[in-house]
């Protein structure tokens, strides 16, 4: 609106790409106008079309969902069979992958086994034959009922892991996870010259709350995170309305700052402390005076958000304790540790949907790739709104393992936008 003129045409705020997107408002109009007459003349093939890829994906993927048995198998196909298993911390949305991935995999004729427990089933041989209904009701579910673990496999393991793979013929192996699944993944691949069971394709699917995986703006399970903090900081601040109060909210996320600096966007809170940033003293120092003079012009609610490894030092404890003591008579403080309540509850529309679109599409690579003998570690993942897939190894260029996080975080760019909010008035203007 500030920078628009006397000629320029109206505009559509919306989002594509999972970024923000402006388009005429009058084009818009127009493609939405031509929807309708297709489908007001039948023409269900242009009005799909119109509709976009994913909605035609999605509409294909519903129907395999919804039968009550898969189809019969075509006479002459090659039967695979497939693995999957859940690795690293359970995220919501991991049953959903699990689910999709196992009845896409029946429907297409193959056969696939459950690994219980991570990777800590495939060396203890741990594996259970599935069936369509063996997954009923999964799509809702949240935690894992195949079991995880965030064990990675060692040298010791190796020569078992090719073992139960051998034993049951596996095919392809979908490995559901965060961190631990994609080094667990990269580990084996590197033994494949020892192991010939290892030669076979084998797709990481991201889930994980941190968000904190390469090659993927958005992880299953991070969503679901998100709606339990952001619905926990309401209950919070609702509490404190009668009262003088300042909240030092830590929330989890190991090393990577996404779920705070969301959940302060979302919240309306003051500050949020991130590792990405890191945190000093200065930092302190000006947040504290900022507390005292908003309380002392009215103020009756403070709300700090500090991500759980913002800084060793400065720990959520240290900075009640500071607060409370600048703080005086002004106003009291309290933390609030979240803790695994974040991991919990059952996964959100957004996960589900999300989850069931990766499973069917790492589901469709593994046959092609088992299909063509091409065996290598390969990841989904969501790209600019896109689904694409890497190779593993060079996703390693991407990331910062002692950290566990990518380099290049996308919402980090939304810094200044959540700083803006937070403050207690406008900035000055120069003279």
């Amino acid at each position: 609106i500030i920078n628009a003129g006397p000629d320029t045409v109206p505009q559509l705020i919306g989002m594509r790409d999972n970024r923000i997107h402006r388009a005429p408002l009058a084009t818009c109009v127009a493609d939405n106008h031509r929807l309708a007459e297709a489908i007001k003349s039948r023409d269900f093939d242009e009005a799909m079309r119109l509709r976009g890829k994913g909605f035609s994906q999605t509409i294909a993927t519903l129907d395999t969902l919804i039968q009550a048995l898969p189809r019969p198998c075509p006479p002459g196909r090659r039967r695979l069979r497939l693995a999957v298993l859940t690795a690293g911390g359970p995220a919501p949305g991991m049953n959903t992958a699990v689910r999709a991935a196992v009845r896409f995999g029946l429907d297409l004729g193959h056969s696939v086994v459950g690994v219980h427990n991570g990777f800590s089933g495939l060396i203890e041989n741990d594996v259970e034959e599935l069936d369509w209904m063996s997954v009923k009701g999964l799509a809702r579910v949240g935690g894992s009922e195949l079991g995880t673990s965030r064990k990675i496999p060692q040298s010791e393991d190796f020569a078992a892991i090719a073992e139960t793979l051998s034993e049951h013929r596996i095919d392809a192996l979908l490995v559901v996870g965060g961190w631990t699944g994609y080094a667990s993944v990269h580990g084996l691949h590197a033994q494949r010259e020892n192991h010939d069971a290892f030669r076979i394709p084998m797709i990481c699917l991201p889930a994980s709350i941190n968000n904190n995986l390469p090659g993927s703006e958005l992880a299953i399970g991070a969503d679901t995170a998100l709606n339990s903090i952001v619905d926990c900081l309401d209950k919070i601040k609702q509490s404190a309305v009668a009262s003088r109060r300042c909240f030092v909210v830590e929330v989890m996320g190991g090393h990577c700052g996404y779920l705070a600096l969301m959940a302060g966007l979302a919240s309306g809170a003051e500050r949020v402390y991130l590792h990405e940033e890191g945190v000093t003293l200065n930092d302190l120092k000006t947040d504290v005076e900022h507390l005292v003079e908003g309380f002392e012009q009215g103020k009756r609610l403070g709300l700090m958000i500090r991500n759980e490894r913002a800084n060793p030092c400065y720990t959520t404890q240290f900075m009640v304790n500071l607060f409370e003591e600048e703080g005086g008579d002004l106003f009291d403080v309290r933390q609030a540790i979240l803790g695994h309540l974040q991991q919990g509850g059952d996964p959100t529309p957004f996960d589900r949907i999300q989850a069931t679109r990766l499973a069917r599409l790492c589901v469709d690579r593994m046959l092609e790739d088992a299909t063509e003998g091409i065996a290598g570690p390969i990841a989904i993942g969501f790209e600019y709104g896109r689904i694409v897939f890497h190779d593993l190894d060079e996703l390693g260029t991407l990331s910062d393992p002692e950290v566990r996080r990518t380099q290049k975080q996308w919402w980090m760019d939304l810094r200044p936008v959540a700083r803006v909010l937070a403050q207690a008035g406008p900035r000055g203007q120069d003279s």
